[in-house]
Parts: structure tokens; C-alpha cells; sequence
């Protein structure tokens, strides 16, 4: 791979991107940090400490008002809404029945997509027909097979939560609703990349994105769950349950060996494919690997943004969509500043990586306080470079105009140089 260049100053791309035609992301949180659950990884459960330890639900006044606002502001034919939590489902039905009707109401010409993340555990087959009908695109968390998925993901009453999300996706294959995946990497994965990539493949599963659990704790007054805190505080340890950097490495190794034997074209893997746009020279198409964190906001239910869904901290509040226009917040030099600091704060040893253009850093949220290096490095070095004879492959592939799955048919990968 080709690596981009040294130093401190923001690629032209880039710094013309964060300056030119705004289009952006917003998750939406209707009902904050509330869940029915209490994952022990969870770091949006504390969230609910910055209003007082309540959190009340978005009102339909507000919901009218930031769906005008965030559809006006995005100057692209088509805007996407991302609804998350806490656990979305809890404001109810009639809720995105109304969100739904304000979208048809200001959309002005615009097309308008929704997607949503779920636990699952409150899936109905009214939910999912409204989905189905709706055209909603559905986020699962599903950690894998029931020993994996159990071992963090419970509810408040500490019961195990598997067989619920099951049957919640029986019931979107069984309305037809469009969905994918989201598994988290945590300690209790490590070792069983391939046996959960299998069972989600099993599951019905064809869009998967694995997230590495890695979190920064540190204890509270008293007893109970640790606080999950921002990595550059001080006193700060990695939880208990994170995922090891060469746990990480190897559980995404062993599902791209699965991948790339077989699955090519028909299962995608949003890690593979990011890799791949990198090595043919495409912007990514993953927050965390893009050399800025920008267009990815989040609003809270009252209104407040944040500029992003892992620095939800006083610090990182920008304003309120109920006071100032969106398009004036997203364009805010706290937002921009925010943005350059991923690759300014980048330290040398990453600026010198071969790895740089399809990591460059990954997510801020992963790196330490003392160095600035993401914990999971190594983890990633070791993904990549066993990945890259395949890459070099696919991307001679496309260049050749033949599709990326004709590596199926390869018995024997050389590796490339440039």
C-alpha cells in the first residue's frame, strides 16, 4: 500500500470536504441512554448522568423540529436518519409513525431513508411490518452463538438475553424486513471468530459489522458497575471485558480466512469491505478508518448535539438544535477542531506505518493517553498484513474489470508489490 503523507496538516481532500457542500450524519437518540437491558459494555448507560440520571423521551415538538431542521440542512438529494439508543424501541411505535409523517412532510424533493439499531428484545410483528412497510433498514446486536452473546448482553434483572433476540430475528426474516448485524468483540469472543461468523452466516445474517469492545473505566463512589469514562482522563483502565489487541486481530482474521475461501460477493464484512476501498485508493466508507471524524453527530433527546456518539461528554456538547440552526453547529469550529485532531494528534509511528491508509488510527475513543497509539495496533498489523496478498489480488481483480469474488477460484495468493 501506498502511504499518505507525513506531517500535521489536514489532506487537501479532506480539509475541502469538512469546508464544501454540507452533507453529514446524525444519530438520533429519542430516548437517550434508556434501555431495557444493562450490557455490562455498554458506554451510552452512564450517559443518562449528564440530565440529571433521567432520561425523558423526545417530545413529538422536538422530533417535528429537528427532522425539518436536519433535512433542510443537508444539502445531498438524499438524507438518512439513524435511530439509536439506549434502546430506540422503548418510545413506542406511534413515534416513528410520526417521525415517518415529518420526514413525507419536509422532505421537499429529498429521498428519505431510515435505519435503526436494536437490541431486538422488544421486536413485534407490528414492528416488523411497520419496518417492512417503511422501508426501514434494521440493525441487530448479535454477539454470536448463546455462550458468546450471553456473557455480557442481560437485562436490568441480570437474565440472559439470547432467546429474545432470537425470536425478535425469526420475526424480521418472517415479515421480509431488510437487516444486518452488529456483534460486538469482547473478551468472550476471543478464539471463536470463525464459530461466530458461521452462526450469524447460520442466522441469516449477509451485512455484518464486528465491533471491538474496548472501553476505559474507572470506578465510581461506592459500589457497582464501573464508569465508563473518556480515554484521556486521568485514572483511567481498560474494563475487564475488553477484547485483548491480538484477540481482536486474530477473531477477524479467522472470519476473513472463512470470507475470502468461500463467501466473496455473497456475505460482506463492513471491515473487509473498508480494507478493500483502501487498497484501491477510494475514500473509506467507515468513520473510524476516514483520516477526520466528521459528519457523524449525535442530537439527544432535548436537542443537544454532541459531536460524536462515542464523546458524549460535557466537553464535546456543541450546542442545541432547538436554539441554533444545525447547519450552524455542524459548521462550528469545535466540530472542525474535533475533526483535524485524529490526524494531527496521529504520532509518528503511525504516520510511518504501511498500514496507515487503511487504519489511519482507527477511532480516537481506542487510543491511549500516554502515547496517542489505538490499543488494538497490533491487533490490526496482524489483520492486515495477512489480509494483504488477498487485497493486492481483488484490487488487480477490479482493475482488470472482473469482480472481487473470481478469488475464490485461486489456489495459490503471491503477495504484490507496488
Amino acid at each position: 500500500m501506498k502511504k499518505s503523507t507525513d506531517g500535521n496538516s489536514i489532506p487537501l481532500e479532506d480539509a475541502a470536504r469538512l469546508s464544501g457542500r454540507l452533507a453529514f450524519n446524525i444519530l438520533f437518540k429519542p430516548a437517550g441512554s434508556l434501555c431495557n437491558l444493562g450490557c455490562d459494555y455498554c458506554y451510552y448507560l452512564d450517559k443518562s448522568r449528564l440530565y440529571g440520571g433521567r432520561e425523558p423521551r423526545m417530545s413529538l415538538e422536538v422530533l417535528e423540529s429537528v427532522t425539518r431542521a436536519y433535512i433542510e440542512a443537508n444539502d445531498v438529494p438524499e438524507v438518512q436518519f439513524v435511530w439509536h439508543g439506549g434502546e430506540p424501541l422503548v418510545v413506542g411505535l406511534d413515534f416513528y409513525r410520526k417521525a415517518v409523517d415529518f420526514q413525507k412532510k419536509y422532505a421537499d424533493g429529498k429521498t428519505i431513508h431510515n435505519s435503526i439499531q436494536t437490541n431486538g428484545t422488544l421486536l413485534s410483528p407490528d414492528w416488523a411490518g411497520f419496518f417492512r412497510d417503511n422501508g426501514f433498514l434494521v440493525g441487530l446486536s448479535l454477539d454470536g452463538p448463546e455462550s458468546v452473546h450471553d456473557q455480557y448482553r442481560r437485562d436490568r434483572g441480570g437474565k440472559p438475553t439470547f432467546a429474545r433476540v432470537m425470536e425478535g430475528l425469526r420475526m424480521l426474516r418472517e415479515h421480509g424486513v431488510e437487516f444486518n448485524t452488529l456483534t460486538t468483540v469482547s473478551k468472550a469472543g476471543e478464539g471463536r471468530g470463525a464459530e461466530v461468523y458461521r452462526f450469524l452466516k447460520d442466522a441469516g445474517s449477509r451485512y455484518m459489522q464486528f465491533l471491538p469492545v474496548v472501553e476505559f473505566v474507572k470506578d465510581r463512589d461506592g459500589d457497582g458497575r464501573p464508569l465508563i469514562a473518556d480515554p484521556s482522563d486521568e485514572g483511567v483502565r481498560p474494563a475487564e471485558w475488553c477484547v485483548s489487541a491480538t484477540g481482536f486481530g486474530r477473531f477477524m482474521t479467522d472470519v476473513f480466512d472463512e470470507w475470502v475461501r468461500s463467501d466473496v460477493g455473497e456475505y460482506y464484512v463492513q471491515l473487509f469491505d473498508s480494507a478493500l476501498s483502501a487498497w484501491c485508493g477510494l475514500r473509506e466508507g467507515v468513520c473510524v478508518f476516514g483520516r477526520t471524524c466528521s459528519g457523524n453527530a449525535v442530537v439527544e433527546h432535548n436537542g443537544d448535539l454532541y459531536v460524536c456518539d462515542h464523546f458524549v461528554y460535557p466537553e464535546y456538547r456543541v450546542g442545541n438544535v432547538l436554539e441554533t440552526p444545525i447547519r450552524t453547529l455542524m459548521e462550528t469550529e469545535a466540530v472542525k477542531r474535533f475533526a483535524y485532531r485524529k490526524w494531527t494528534s496521529l504520532p509518528r509511528e503511525c504516520r510511518q506505518c504501511a498500514w496507515l491508509p487503511a487504519c489511519n488510527g482507527e477511532c480516537p475513543q481506542h487510543r491511549r493517553s500516554d502515547d496517542g497509539k489505538n490499543v488494538l495496533c497490533e491487533g490490526y498489523k496482524f489483520f492486515f498484513s495477512h489480509a494483504a496478498p488477498y487485497m493486492d489480488r481483488m484490487r488487480k481483480l477490479l482493475s482488470e474489470g472482473r469482480a472481487p469474488a473470481e478469488i475464490i477460484n485461486t489456489k495459490h495468493i503471491a503477495y504484490e508489490t507496488d
